[in-house]
């Protein structure tokens, strides 16, 4: 079920009035659901917008349209207005967004890619980085390779230990080692190449 708080409901009400259009409703999309880049989208939305086939949910004077397709990624969704210092913001948690989490007999290396997709990537995307999974051996030793701003960056090793590494043990005590396997002489556009001062923090 996709729910939205009363803050939320009072938020959109309270937009939606200061639009002076009869009928206007908020519609909410899954962008690229199921993959580590999805996220949500919220708009206003008149009737003529709409296919007849959306899912909807009558709220306090407006009511929200989910598109079919993107409503298996939004079950048990919550849309949320927090208010603080700088007057507040929506805050939208969606579990399924980026699809559904292998089961708890899956193998080592699909819970690993699913952490890696889901809280790792996002972290180190705002250095313009990724971390993919090259392998899980025998010996339950994760080895990444690491791309972007990663790819020959002089700090990936801290960021492979101190933020990597961490994260996937403290999901997977299992594993005996995290390393990197890149070949860091090939990168191309590090986001830090150390102290030459060459593209060094952007």
């Amino acid at each position: 079920m996709l729910t939205l708080t009363e803050s939320a409901q009072r938020h959109f009400r309270r937009l939606i009035e200061q639009q002076d259009m009869p009928g206007l409703g908020v519609r909410m999309l899954a962008v690229h659901p199921g993959t580590p880049k999805a996220d949500c989208r919220l708009e206003f939305c008149e009737p003529s917008d709409l296919s007849g086939g959306e899912w909807s949910l009558a709220c306090d004077g407006f009511s929200l349209y989910v598109d079919a397709q993107s409503l298996p990624f939004l079950q048990e969704a919550e849309v949320d207005y927090a208010n603080d210092a700088t007057g507040g913001q929506l805050i939208v948690r969606a579990p399924r967004l980026k699809g559904t989490p292998p089961s708890a007999d899956a193998n080592l290396a699909e819970r690993v890619r699913y952490v890696l997709d889901t809280e790792v990537n996002p972290q180190i995307a705002a250095h313009g980085g990724r971390a993919t999974l090259m392998e899980v051996t025998p010996e339950k030793a994760v080895i990444l390779q690491l791309g972007g701003g990663c790819h020959g960056c002089g700090m990936a090793d801290v960021t492979l230990k101190q933020g990597i590494e961490s994260t996937l043990r403290s999901h997977f005590p299992e594993i005996t080692a995290v390393r990197d396997g890149t070949d860091h002489a090939s990168g191309h556009n590090p986001y830090y190449r150390g102290h030459e001062g060459r593209g060094a923090v952007r």
